[in-house]
């Protein structure tokens, strides 16, 4: 059996903030290596990652015997003198540099340093995203910081682009909150939407999904305004569509599924839905199938719900993809799934009361009952 290893020690670890402390010494021999690791890692292990990155950043600050603009310069130097030098095979980064934007947010946000300190993000996400850091910016010199996202966004680097799509979403997962307006970023992803990088495009549909959640009908507006400019091939700007609307198509606004080409009206019927067992166990698997009937050719997009309450009876509902396809008049379309139910770290698998139930084009089906019984 495999046993995953946490993040957060893969993360920063001891071998890692042992790397840190050489590299830094490396550009500043005055820097004492071996006190800051030592430091650091009498905190450690007890220590979450977000906790762990403050933790590292504050030891740089401790231990660099230079402050401000020459201790950036110290960290900046540091580097490998590209990602792919120090070890970087994707576009997220190694978490081993995380520190040093949070160094920069830390300790550089103060006006004099302003300009240098957005600088220095634009070439440290290249490294670690560091969309984390630079939304600290956003928050006390917001003005400042969006002239340098919209140079961002014209870089020719395409994590660069990427960090000024991301670093301004408004419900950026895992993050602080900005004070700007929801849509204080839409030119900046008029800009972005078709870029080459999927990188880049996949920030772009994050961040119109997060615009969604607030306003619905502007996103709809604007993919309108993109799909008719033609500025994006056909199946990247269907991607961004898809993903910027995916709540909405979870919740079944027939708007969304408007836009993406599937009626919500289409005159498609369901078989009752049939389930193999109603009697379920935590681990065990709901094997459930239905078939879809039409009158005429109809674009199909199904998705299934498995409602249930909360150990404090609120209701709860999960929905889940299934498939896209065409149904055709005479054929029946066979839908099917086995769905394992399982407790994760964050929704546990509350014993009671379940239903399952196909929903087609937005258009919810009717459920079929089962059970889950205690452990």
């Amino acid at each position: 059996m495999t046993v995953k290893v946490p993040l957060k020690e893969t993360a920063l670890n001891a071998v890692r903030i042992t790397r840190i402390g050489r590299e830094v010494q490396s550009a500043c021999p005055e820097f004492n290596s071996d006190a800051f690791v030592r430091e650091v890692m009498t905190d450690l292990p007890r220590l979450e990652l977000k906790d762990r990155i403050t933790r590292t950043s504050q030891a740089l600050h401790t231990h660099l015997p230079v402050t401000g603009t020459e201790a950036l310069d110290v960290l900046l130097r540091s580097l490998p003198p590209t990602p792919e030098a120090a070890g970087v095979t994707n576009d997220f980064g190694l978490h081993i540099y995380s520190p040093h934007s949070d160094y920069v947010a830390r300790y550089l946000r103060t006006g004099e340093h302003l300009d240098r300190a957005l600088d220095a993000l634009a070439r440290l996400t290249r490294y670690f995203t560091a969309e984390l850091a630079a939304r600290h910016f956003l928050t006390t010199s917001p003005d400042e910081t969006m002239k340098a996202v919209n140079a961002w966004a014209r870089d020719e680097d395409h994590r660069v682009r990427r960090l000024a799509s991301e670093a301004t979403r408004p419900r950026l997962p895992w993050a602080p909150r900005i004070t700007l307006p929801v849509d204080a970023a839409l030119p900046v992803l008029e800009q972005l939407y078709a870029d080459p990088s999927p990188y880049v495009r996949t920030s772009v549909a994050n961040h119109l999904h997060d615009l969604c959640a607030d306003r619905p009908d502007l996103v709809l507006t604007t993919l309108h305004r993109w799909k008719e400019s033609g500025r994006a091939a056909d199946q990247p700007f269907t991607f961004i569509a898809r993903e910027s609307l995916r709540s909405r198509l979870k919740a079944g606004w027939p708007a969304a599924y408007a836009f993406l080409g599937y009626a919500h009206d289409a005159p498609v019927e369901l078989t009752p839905l049939v389930l193999e067992c109603t009697e379920l166990s935590d681990g065990d698997t709901l094997s459930f199938s239905a078939a879809l009937t039409t009158t005429v050719t109809a674009p199909v997009h199904v998705m299934f719900v498995i409602s249930s309450t909360t150990q404090g009876g609120k209701p709860r509902e999960k929905v889940y993809f299934l498939l896209r396809g065409t149904v055709e008049p005479g054929r029946e379309l066979q839908l099917a799934k086995d769905h394992v139910l399982r407790s994760t770290a964050t929704v546990k698998l509350t014993p009671g009361a379940y239903s399952v139930a196909f929903q087609v084009n937005g258009r919810r089906f009717p459920a079929t009952a089962f059970h889950v019984r205690e452990a």
